[in-house]
């Protein structure tokens, strides 16, 4: 428990964030929606998103 919260203490809470929910916030979705065929646009709560359920490391956020 304690190797823990000093980990978290130096790097905060990078250890915690897997490398899958990590998301791109770009000011242009044009370029991102054709990286990968199965890429698609979608607009949630008034943002524009680009998800990919084969590769979840695409996504991207517009804003």
């Amino acid at each position: 428990m304690l190797a823990s919260a000093l980990i978290t203490h130096y790097f905060g809470l990078w250890p915690l964030i897997w490398e899958s929910q990590i998301m791109k916030v770009v000011s242009s979705l044009k370029t991102l929606k054709s990286r990968d065929r199965h890429c698609q646009v979608v607009r949630r709560r008034g943002r524009l998103y680009v998800i990919n359920k084969k590769n979840p490391r695409l996504k991207a956020r517009q804003g």
